[in-house]
């Protein structure tokens, strides 16, 4: 028979080592207090039998008067304790309680091992890339970021594929090396397959020894303990869940830990700060001096990449203004101009302007060791809109009618009318969650999608054949803007004549305004 001193529990990932009087969930001790701890100790004892309210009172308090609020207090402790477990305490309403679950006795020697070990005063070395490319335009950016990361534990840095997300986070990390003694581990997530492979990436990245068993975001936690360390988490978006569990634990656990990552949305864990990148900047279209647009950062990119695959590369005033339009037509996104800066030395800065409507076929230049969803423009937005779901990718698409930005009530009148209100709002949510749609700072209440992004999901609405039937949506709603303007007859039947009348006084009432006046009254 067990000693009362040496007596374990185990059920599922929870353990309460009576010797030591702790909680651990995954090989992670858990706070709770020393009351509140009696209580479980008690409770697990009883095999899941009721516990009366005077039996815990006598056993935790013994010879002491103690009121039930005061036991209530400490219930709710273990509640807090057992988190979203939390259920397997059970009130019996006027007379105790019970602990829930199939809770098996052993002794502490018959435990599983931690998962990942290392030991206690080993340092974590670096394993940064060694080879630095200058980040253009980014400098205010990554001065930002570095106040930033001194006073957060989580930061995440957010964008549209191709922003430069890893690029900024590894020269934070860099220039942030100092601060945690040199020990940084960056962990690759790009190339997974399997989230449930995120977490052994991770004690990889660490070079944390393994027993053999699997490991967990716990175990992590465990193994680092209360070393120093800076984590980048990068490329998160496709196994976020697990990432965000990962981060979590560590923070949880891990005093002397801060986490970086990067993703096309936020980790959504307590405590996080959510960075979004902005794209390089780029002059109005009615800047026109050369010294003007050589101060912008993205054509600071374009000329800098264009040199270095042809050193004789000169660009003049002339060159300088469709060099500022093709940074302008691809939104500033450094990625973008890279592919493009690549097709201008063999093709001329003139070829690449004329064909950035085909762009899907002409800016696939990427590097050859750049990540696959990196080689080409449509590869990369490929990756984004694969990771959506279906109400997410349906909406995306619907949006793309939109050429100048759209409000909310332009977003509802795209989608069917079995979609409620609230699903809109949601999807909208998400889409802006991950990138893919963003706010227009030119006016309040409207959103807009990079052109890339536009020209991308246009061409996805072409292929499912709907390309029709948004445009009858997206009329329908300018209609009801445009008709209380004037000229405004019933609203039409729907045949054929009578919709080809209605679009053509649509089309020549549009005609009145400049194009950036119909999402103004669209707010109204």
């Amino acid at each position: 028979m067990l000693s009362p001193v040496d007596r374990t529990y185990s059920f599922g990932d929870w353990l309460i080592d009576c010797q030591r009087r702790e909680l651990r969930y995954n090989d992670v001790t858990v706070p709770i207090g020393s009351r509140a701890f009696e209580i479980l100790d008690k409770l697990v004892g009883s095999a899941g039998l009721l516990v009366t309210k005077d039996d815990l009172i006598g056993s935790v308090w013994s010879g002491l008067t103690v009121e039930d609020n005061t036991l209530q207090v400490h219930i709710s402790a273990v509640r807090k304790a057992l988190g979203e477990d939390r259920n397997l305490l059970k009130t019996i309403s006027g007379r105790g309680y019970t602990l829930a679950g199939a809770w098996r006795s052993g002794h502490l020697d018959h435990l599983k091992a931690a998962l990942v070990t290392v030991p206690a005063d080993a340092p974590f070395s670096s394993n940064l890339p060694s080879i630095r490319a200058p980040l253009i335009g980014r400098e205010d950016c990554l001065s930002q970021l570095a106040d930033v990361l001194s006073a957060y534990r989580a930061v995440t840095l957010v964008g549209p594929g191709g922003i430069g997300k890893t690029k900024l986070a590894i020269e934070l990390a860099r220039n942030a090396a100092s601060s945690f003694n040199d020990s940084v581990a960056l962990v690759e997530l790009a190339t997974l397959q399997d989230a449930a492979l995120a977490a052994s990436a991770c004690a990889r990245a660490l070079k944390l020894a393994s027993n053999g068993k699997e490991v967990s975001a716990a175990s992590i936690a465990q193994a680092i303990g209360t070393r120093r360390l800076l984590l980048v988490l990068d490329n998160c978006e496709h196994v976020i869940e697990a990432a965000a569990h990962i981060a979590s634990a560590v923070l949880r656990y891990c005093p002397n830990v801060t986490v970086l990552a990067t993703s096309r949305e936020g980790l959504r864990i307590d405590g996080e700060y959510v960075a979004a990148i902005p794209a390089l900047s780029v002059r109005r279209p009615d800047m026109h001096e050369p010294d003007l647009l050589l101060r912008e950062s993205a054509v600071q990119l374009f000329v800098a990449r264009t040199r270095a695959l042809r050193a004789s590369f000169v660009a003049g005033a002339e060159e300088l203004r469709k060099i500022a339009a093709i940074c302008r037509r691809l939104d500033g996104i450094p990625l973008a101009l890279e592919f493009a800066a690549a097709r201008a030395v063999n093709l001329g800065v003139d070829t690449v302007l004329l064909r950035l409507d085909r762009r899907f076929e002409l800016l696939n230049g990427g590097r050859r060791d750049q990540l696959p969803r990196h080689q080409t423009l449509r590869a990369t937005l490929d990756w984004s809109y694969d990771l959506l779901p279906a109400a997410e990718q349906k909406l995306l698409c619907q949006l793309a009618m939109f050429p100048a930005g759209f409000t909310l009530d332009g977003a509802g009148a795209m989608m069917d009318d079995t979609v409620a209100r609230s699903d809109v709002v949601e999807t909208l949510f998400n889409l802006v969650g991950k990138s893919l749609v963003s706010l227009d700072p030119s006016f309040e209440g409207r959103w807009r999608l990079l052109e890339s992004t536009r020209a991308y999901a246009l061409e996805k609405l072409a292929e499912a054949g709907l390309v029709e039937q948004a445009a009858r949506r997206h009329a329908g709603f300018l209609r009801q803007i445009i008709a209380p303007l004037g000229d405004a007859s019933p609203a039409p039947d729907d045949s054929p004549v009578s919709r080809g009348k209605s679009e053509t006084c649509m089309r020549r009432s549009i005609g009145r305004f400049r194009p950036m006046a119909i999402p103004r009254l669209a707010l109204s």
